[in-house]
């Protein structure tokens, strides 16, 4: 099931599979408390399997309205049953009812093929993300839902 949640419950999935473990307070991102941002969680049972945060931002070299979604992660024991498409899906649904027409984000190299499968495209070279790893800009326009 997905649900909207705090920052706070996003901090440990962060930590654990996308900043190696890092402290929770160097997984807050500059943006999770911006207006508009929203957290969800896809839970199995009681536990978070995968988190996503949404926060209205401009892809730069584009004019009209969009999203950046950032921090998507899966638990390991969740991966590969579908809960992270799930949440996506619950998340374009509801950009798609504001004034935004793309969702974008910074993909990391090892996940374009997940994001291909809900129909981003890829909209940049390879670039390098310090300490975190080879990620590529892909993009999600609403017209093409």
């Amino acid at each position: 099931m997905v649900k909207f949640i705090p920052l706070e419950l996003t901090l440990q999935l962060r930590s654990k599979v996308l900043r190696g473990g890092a402290p929770p307070e160097v997984c807050i991102f500059p943006t999770d408390q911006q207006e508009g941002v929203f957290h969800l969680a896809y839970y199995v049972v009681d536990e978070i399997a995968t988190i996503a945060t949404f926060f209205p931002q401009q892809m730069e070299g584009r004019t009209q309205e969009g999203y950046q979604l950032r921090g998507m992660a899966t638990d390991e024991a969740f991966l590969g049953k579908g809960y992270g498409s799930v949440l996506l899906k619950y998340g374009i649904a509801y950009i798609q009812n504001t004034n935004a027409k793309y969702i974008w984000c910074n993909a990391r190299s090892s996940a374009v093929g997940f994001y291909q499968k809900l129909g981003f495209v890829i909209a940049s070279d390879e670039f390098e993300i310090q300490g975190v790893g080879p990620h590529y800009k892909m993009t999600l326009n609403f017209e093409n839902i």
